[in-house]
């Protein structure tokens, strides 16, 4: 098979599996908020949103296994408990949020149908795809993804020549920190994990080369499609902060909202009414390839956990598609406060899991694994309670945290632990 055909394929179903709705929602409203601060707040959103996820597919090149390859040095256990909450958290919440946001944002607005029947063909095309599993990563390289990026360059481009290129005050106190914290909404370090893993299986299926050729396609499709992102996301960004100020943002708005509204006037602004139906298509394709890409992954582990099994492939398929239409028609807001705190111990557990598992293999010894999740975990706790009970003497022990205020105080402590035991273990081997 040709190389360099197997790598665009391979770089752009990457890019459109991480780039669902929300990754196209987010950076225009942040640019907007951002204001004169737009290019260091994209800095930051970009070490959550971009550095990170490709570095989760660079451990997936050295690994080729799946996701729990990722967690098994800690333990067994550990793995398995860490790859079911990834999953059930992967089908409950990002995976039907899409069928919503196609549904709100270019379904119902041009043909008024209710979400139930949107939902409904929406996950029957999704199950379509995930059940053709050998054709997913072609068919999404080849086609769906050079359409997005197309329609994506084209509401950047238009839109930043057309505006006046004029920025408004920023609202973020602390620039840098907050894009990094926007940059936890991607999800992308999850996505990483998870669309990594079907990335893994349907090269297996389509690709017959080596270890070593595998983990070198992988590793330049992860920072072809990180470029990618990179370019949009700073397209985006940019394009919310010269011309969101023409657009008027109706503040009592949901985020979500307030995100549509703005990239829709942006999208009129610069391409007429025909940007309504640019939107509509590019926000659809989007979420539709994010979907096929998390349920796929939920069903590949799950086959892998039990026997290999193409029934169970297919069941889970099924099950994860149904319970989209199902939960596509709840309050998604209750959903998201209820597994927020889950978030905040996983998110955290799981940036820290891909960074260990790009170290050299005499670094990141089991011992060193163990270590550092644990002290992340503890660490993570105060985050969690916070959310869930704030009292005034958490926030005075928070204060003694570093980071603790920014919701990372997990990192420093994380880090020391990370050295010390890793030295510490050096230490040892070079002794024995």
């Amino acid at each position: 098979m040709n190389s360099r055909k197997e790598l665009f394929i391979t770089s752009f179903a990457l890019f459109s599996l991480f780039f669902g709705a929300g990754n196209l929602l987010l950076p225009p409203l942040l640019g907007y908020n951002s204001g004169e601060n737009w290019f260091w707040v994209a800095i930051g959103f970009m070490i959550t949103a971009v550095v990170i996820p490709i570095i989760g597919i660079l451990a997936h090149a050295k690994l080729q296994g799946t996701l729990y390859d990722f967690g098994k040095k800690v333990s067994p256990q550990f793995s398995l408990i860490y790859c079911v909450i990834i999953y059930v958290i992967a089908v409950a919440i990002p995976s039907p949020r899409t069928a919503a946001a196609t549904h709100e944002i270019a379904i119902h607005p041009t043909f008024g149908s209710s979400p139930l029947l949107t939902s409904t063909i929406y996950f029957a095309l999704v199950l379509v795809f995930v059940l053709n599993r050998s054709k997913i990563l072609s068919f999404i390289g080849k086609f769906l993804t050079p359409l997005i990026v197309i329609m994506l360059l084209m509401v950047i481009g238009i839109g930043l020549f057309s505006s006046e290129m004029v920025t408004s005050t920023s609202q973020f106190e602390t620039p840098i920190v907050s894009g990094i914290l926007e940059g936890y909404q991607t999800f992308d370090a999850i996505g990483a994990v998870v669309v990594g893993a079907v990335i893994i299986i349907s090269i297996n299926l389509r690709y017959k080369g080596s270890f070593e050729e595998k983990k070198a396609l992988i590793a330049k499709s992860g920072w072809v499609a990180g470029l990618g992102l990179f370019v949009i996301y700073a397209g985006l960004i940019s394009v919310g902060a010269y011309y969101g100020s023409e657009i008027n943002i109706n503040d009592e708005l949901s985020n979500d909202m307030q995100r549509a509204n703005l990239l829709r006037g942006i999208s009129t602004s610069a391409l007429g009414t025909f940007g309504n139906s640019i939107l509509s298509i590019l926000i659809s394709l989007a979420c539709f390839t994010t979907a096929v890409g998390i349920i796929a992954g939920t069903a590949d582990y799950f086959k892998g956990l039990l026997h290999n099994s193409q029934s169970v492939y297919i069941i889970t398929a099924i099950i994860a598609c149904v319970f989209g239409v199902v939960v596509g028609q709840l309050d998604f807001n209750s959903i998201i406060i209820v597994a927020v705190p889950v978030l905040l111990f996983i998110y955290p557990i799981t940036i820290v899991l891909i960074l260990l598992n790009v170290f050299p293999k005499q670094f990141s010894t089991p011992m060193v694994f163990r270590a550092v999740v644990l002290v992340t975990f503890i660490f993570s706790v105060p985050d969690v309670i916070n959310f869930v009970s704030p009292s005034k003497g958490l926030k005075d022990l928070i204060g003694y945290i570093p980071l603790a205020k920014y919701s990372l105080g997990w990192v420093l402590p994380a880090l020391v632990t990370c050295l010390g035991v890793g030295l510490l273990t050096l230490n040892q081997t070079k002794k024995a």
